[in-house]
């Protein structure tokens, strides 16, 4: 048995959690935030049989795909407490997916 555990931007997280759970893949939903933006995030925890991670992985790379977004910026200027604002186009997206041995799994 394998446990895993999917980091996925909220946008995506409609699309992947209802294909996992139209592949028979059950899972557990957790709103997260974090990263340099701090932006939202879903976290996916999935108690899975280890034939079947390969399908898991599928569905979560298929359906969290990267993209540019342009954020504003906003950065102080001589020391007078003036701020100019400047868009910057960052990478959002994706997923970052933790693959973990379980050494023991119970159903109470």
């Amino acid at each position: 048995m394998k446990l895993i555990m999917a980091i996925v931007n909220n946008d995506d997280s409609s699309a992947v959690q209802k294909h996992l759970t139209k592949e028979g893949i059950q899972v557990t939903k957790l709103a997260t935030t974090g990263g340099f933006l701090m932006s939202g995030n879903t976290t996916f925890i999935i108690g899975i049989e280890e034939d079947k991670v390969d399908k898991a992985l599928e569905i979560i790379e298929k359906y969290s795909k990267q993209r540019k977004q342009v954020m504003p910026t906003a950065v102080t200027g001589n020391g007078l407490g003036m701020y100019t604002s400047f868009p910057v186009e960052v990478t959002v997206g994706g997923a970052t997916v933790f693959v973990l041995d379980v050494e023991r799994f119970e159903k109470l």
